[in-house]
């Protein structure tokens, strides 16, 4: 991925959507939220996610928003002000809580879907390493286990194949019980290999590939002060 976010240093795409989260964390304001989404779907060009990426991976935070909102809707506290009547399903009040619990959770979400989506695992490494002085041990893993996630889907799918072939009813617990148990072994068979290449920590290590904070890498930040305190300023303007 050549994008102009892409190139950017991990640790700065970091804290930018970590600051972001934190504002948006600390409201309720549907239109705090709203404008943490339209901001970051209208940077999305720069990231070089498209919207089909973005449905197909970011699907279950929306099923989990609308989830949110029916149940508030249907059983949350009636102290919260009417934005909706919905007069086509008898009447029913579609309160500022409901939407405000569905949109943070959006808000929430899509910051750390942008930022992983545009990090690669090895720059990851290499910025924890060379700016936040992480043990290389702890950078290493974390590179490891980075690049191994992308392997669960289809970990899961080839559980539920196996399954299906001998017979056994394929339940989404029982899978999944199925895949913890392989990634465990996966991951000692990892760390084995590892410690074997002598990735053990005991020595002291040399990054290979040179690291540097730049202007570009500042504006990110400074993107994501920004709307953090926008975020913040529309909290207190609607109280």
């Amino acid at each position: 991925m050549s994008t102009w976010l892409a190139r950017r240093d991990a640790i700065a795409k970091l804290f930018a959507a970590l600051l972001v989260t934190a504002a948006v964390v600390s409201t309720l304001d549907p239109v705090a939220s709203l404008s943490v989404i339209g901001a970051l779907l209208v940077l999305l060009p720069l990231t070089g996610v498209g919207l089909g990426t973005l449905w197909r991976r970011g699907w279950p935070i929306l099923a989990s928003a609308a989830g949110i909102f029916v149940f508030t809707v249907l059983f949350g506290a009636r102290d919260s002000p009417v934005v909706a009547h919905l007069d086509w399903l008898g009447g029913l009040d579609v309160r500022q809580n409901a939407a405000g619990y569905a949109l943070r959770l959006l808000a929430v979400g899509l910051p750390g879907f942008v930022v992983f989506a545009t990090i690669d695992p090895t720059d990851l490494a290499d910025s924890l390493v060379a700016h936040l002085r992480v043990s290389p041990r702890f950078a290493i893993g974390a590179l490891a286990a980075l690049r191994l996630a992308p392997l669960l889907a289809d970990e899961y799918r080839l559980i539920r194949l196996a399954r299906r072939a001998r017979g056994t009813r394929a339940g989404v617990f029982s899978t999944l019980f199925g895949l913890l148990v392989a990634a465990i072994r996966r991951g000692i068979r990892l760390a084995t290999a590892m410690e074997a290449r002598g990735f053990d920590g005991g020595d002291s290590r040399t990054i290979a590939r040179d690291t540097r904070f730049g202007w570009p890498d500042a504006l990110v930040v400074a993107a994501g002060l920004a709307l953090a305190m926008v975020v913040i300023l529309l909290k207190f303007a609607r109280t």
